[in-house]
């Protein structure tokens, strides 16, 4: 059953909003709905739903904005399930080495609150942004958002962006990469995605959100990333584990502290 066209603009301008991408407000109604093709009353719903979520402020003659109410905020039953990953950096780097990069963007600005709190860094500390779309020979497989501060590496070039995983500039720049958090979830194609990664709008993508850690426990990198599930493979291996009443399927890493 398709979802309803108001709670598809919710979900889009939901992510949108936990990316820090409205920290000057959010469009105005009719701008919203030139963009996403949908009625007037569509959009407001879709606002309502945000502003019962406590995630905008809405007043009559003023922009419509964000109240800086980060996910981890949020009750702990909406909270994503975690799994930790074996080798993910190195599967990371590894695929990062075997396709294509283009640059979309690379900026240095204060940081957005959501990304700020992830990063253990100030609300408005300075972090670069950078946007990738990583290509197979099939044509577009993600489109990568990173934040990365400037107090733990300088602003990466353009150039290194499009030829090396950031990672491993990462490491060139003195930092020793330790390990990652990762959570997947599903969302919605905006229009910029959908025209990044040759889709519809609207069309269902991976969600990955990745928090890079150094050796001393410092996040170094918050990232987010979308992909294009046709492209795409999450693949883990699980083992059976427990008592003869209670066996349960988990992860191999986490297999090993039963034996």
């Amino acid at each position: 059953m398709p979802l309803p066209k108001y709670h598809r603009v919710y979900l889009l301008l939901r992510q949108q909003l936990q990316d820090g991408e409205f920290a000057d407000g959010l469009p105005g109604e009719m701008a919203l709905v030139k963009q996403y093709g949908v009625a007037r009353v569509t959009v407001r719903r879709a606002l309502g739903q945000l502003a019962a979520e406590g995630l905008i402020s809405r007043h009559p003659g003023r922009s419509t904005r964000p109240t800086g109410v980060a996910p981890s905020e949020r009750p702990a039953a909406e909270a994503p399930a975690r799994t930790q990953l074996t080798g993910l950096l190195e599967n990371l780097v590894s695929m990062g080495l075997r396709t294509s990069v283009r640059v979309l963007e690379a900026v240095t600005l204060p940081a957005p609150a959501p990304v700020a709190e992830a990063l253990r860094i100030e609300a408005g500390g300075r972090v670069q942004r950078a946007v990738r779309v990583r290509s197979t020979r099939e044509g577009p497989l993600s489109r990568i958002t990173t934040w990365v501060p400037l107090a733990v590496a300088p602003a990466f070039t353009r150039k290194d962006l499009a030829r090396k995983p950031i990672l491993l500039l990462l490491e060139r720049a003195g930092v020793a990469v330790g390990r990652a958090e990762q959570t997947i979830s599903a969302t919605l194609a905006d229009a910029q995605v959908a025209a990044d990664l040759d889709v519809p709008v609207g069309s269902a993508l991976l969600a990955v959100r990745r928090l890079i850690y150094d050796d001393r426990e410092r996040p170094v990198q918050w990232l987010h990333g979308l992909y294009r599930p046709d492209r795409y493979e999450y693949e883990m291996q699980l083992s059976r584990v427990g008592g003869i009443d209670a066996k349960v399927w988990v992860s191999r890493e986490l297999a090993a502290q039963f034996h």
